[in-house]
C-alpha cells in the first residue's frame, strides 16, 4: 500500500512540474499584452510636437510656386519614408553614392550621376572636376588656379550670365560673355575650361542648345547646362544628356519634390568621377561644405523614380481644373481680366494671371498679396505688376484651390 501511495505522489509531482510552466504562460502573455497596450497608450498620450507653432513660424498655402525662400516644395510620403528608414543604420557614404548614382544614371540616360546639395553645388563640383581631373594636388589648390596650369575661363552667352553663375566663379574661373557663334570662335583659347548654357534663358540667347554643343565639340571644350527648375516636362531629365552636354545640373526640391537641399549632377563618367574628388567625405577641397547625407541621397532617388513613373497627363489635367476653378471665381468681377499661360522653359505649369483696372478696383498687388498673407489661412501668390498677380496650383494640397479661389474673390 505504501509503495503504491509513494508512486502516486511521485507521478502527481511530475505532472505538477510539467503543468506548472504551461499554467503560467497565459499570465505572462497577458502581462506582456498589458505592457504593450500600456506603452502604446502612454505614447498616444504624449502630444506630438507642433514645431511651427512652438516657434511661432507662419505656415501658408503656396500658390506661388517652388521658390527657395518659400522652402521649395513638399516631399512625398514615399520620400519621407526613404529618409526615415535609412536613418536607422550606418553605411559608407561613397558606397551609397556609387550604387544610387548608377541607378539614377540609367533613369536619366547619362553615363554617371551623383546626388549633390542642390543644382548650384552641382555646377561648382562639375567645373572643379573639369579643371583638376583626378590630380589631387590640383584638387587641393582650388580656387587658387593661377600658376597651376589649370584653365581659368568659362564662356557663356551674355543673356545666360545670371547671379547663379557664381557657382562657376567659386572655382576661381571668370566668365567670358559672348552673343554669337563668331564671338565663341574668337573667345575660345587655351584658358577655356567650359562652355556653359542656361536653359531657362535660352529664348533670350542667339545660340540654341544643339548649336552650342556643336560649337563646343568643334573646339574640344566641355559643355554644361543648368536646368535647375526646368521640369516638367519630365523628358528634360534626359533630353540634354541625349543631346550631348557633358554635364547637366538640376534641383531636387522643386517639381520632383525631393529634399530641398538636394540636386542631381549628371554627365560623363570621367567628369563625375573627378567632381566627386571635391565632395564629402573627402576634405581639403572647395566642396567639403557641400555635404549631402545618406538620407537625402536615398530620398532624392525615390523622388526621381516616383516623378518619372507618375501619370503626368493626369497631373496636368488636375492642374488645369484647379486653375480653371480659381479663374472662374474671379473673372466675372467688374474690372478683372484673366489669362492662363504656361511658361515655356522653367516652372512649366499652368499659371493664372489676374489683372484689374486700377480705376475700378482700388488695390495694388502688394496690398492684395498682404491681405492674403495676413489672413487665415495665410496664402502666398506670385508677384506681377502694380495691378496684377500670378497664381500657380502645382504646389497646392487637394482642396486648397477652393480656399485660394474664395479668398482672392
Amino acid at each position: 500500500f505504501h509503495s503504491i501511495v509513494a508512486k502516486f505522489n511521485i507521478n502527481m509531482l511530475n505532472r505538477r512540474k510539467l503543468i506548472q510552466p504551461l499554467t503560467t504562460l497565459p499570465l505572462f502573455g497577458g502581462l506582456a499584452s498589458t505592457l504593450t497596450i500600456s506603452t502604446a497608450m502612454a505614447a498616444a498620450k504624449t502630444p506630438k510636437r507642433e514645431l511651427f507653432k512652438e516657434f511661432g513660424i507662419r505656415t501658408f498655402i503656396n500658390a506661388a510656386g517652388t521658390l527657395t525662400y518659400m522652402t521649395g516644395s513638399l516631399m512625398h510620403d514615399e520620400v519621407l519614408d526613404a529618409i526615415n528608414s535609412t536613418s536607422k543604420d550606418f553605411c559608407l557614404l561613397d558606397e551609397v553614392q556609387d550604387k544610387v548614382g548608377e541607378k539614377i544614371a540609367k533613369l536619366v540616360h547619362s553615363e554617371a550621376a551623383v546626388v549633390t546639395s542642390g543644382a548650384f553645388s552641382g555646377m561648382t563640383l562639375a567645373l572643379a572636376g573639369i579643371l583638376t581631373g583626378k590630380d589631387e594636388k590640383k584638387v587641393a589648390a582650388l580656387p587658387h588656379i593661377e600658376y597651376t596650369g589649370m584653365k581659368s575661363e568659362v564662356i557663356c552667352q551674355k543673356s545666360h550670365d545670371i547671379v547663379y553663375n557664381h557657382a562657376l566663379t567659386n572655382t576661381g574661373c571668370k566668365i567670358i560673355q559672348v552673343e554669337t557663334a563668331e564671338d565663341v570662335d574668337k573667345a575660345v583659347n587655351e584658358r577655356t575650361a567650359l562652355m556653359h548654357f542656361l536653359h531657362i534663358e535660352s529664348d533670350k540667347g542667339k545660340i540654341q542648345h544643339e548649336e552650342w554643343v556643336s560649337l563646343a565639340k568643334k573646339h574640344g571644350i566641355p559643355t554644361g547646362i543648368d536646368i535647375a527648375a526646368d521640369v516638367p516636362p519630365v523628358s528634360n531629365l534626359w533630353r540634354f544628356n541625349d543631346m550631348g552636354f557633358d554635364f547637366v545640373v538640376i534641383s531636387g526640391g522643386k517639381a520632383m519634390r525631393g529634399p530641398q537641399s538636394a540636386g542631381l549632377l549628371m554627365g560623363k563618367k570621367d567628369l563625375i568621377a573627378a567632381a566627386r574628388l571635391h565632395m564629402p567625405p573627402r576634405g581639403g577641397n572647395i566642396g567639403r561644405g557641400m555635404k549631402i547625407n545618406k538620407e537625402e541621397i536615398f530620398g532624392m532617388y525615390v523622388a526621381l523614380e516616383k516623378y518619372i513613373n507618375q501619370d503626368h497627363d493626369k497631373e496636368w489635367k488636375e492642374w488645369e481644373m484647379n486653375i480653371a476653378h480659381i479663374e472662374g471665381a474671379v473673372k466675372k468681377i467688374p474690372g478683372i481680366t484673366t489669362e492662363i499661360h504656361v511658361p515655356p522653359l522653367g516652372n512649366h505649369t499652368p499659371t493664372l494671371r489676374i489683372t484689374w483696372d486700377s480705376e475700378q478696383i482700388k488695390v495694388t498687388d502688394k496690398q492684395l498679396r498682404e491681405a492674403l498673407r495676413s489672413g487665415n489661412p495665410s496664402i502666398e501668390l506670385g508677384g506681377g505688376t502694380a495691378n496684377s498677380v500670378n497664381v500657380t496650383v502645382f504646389m497646392l494640397k487637394p482642396g486648397q484651390e477652393k480656399i485660394v479661389a474664395a479668398r482672392i474673390k
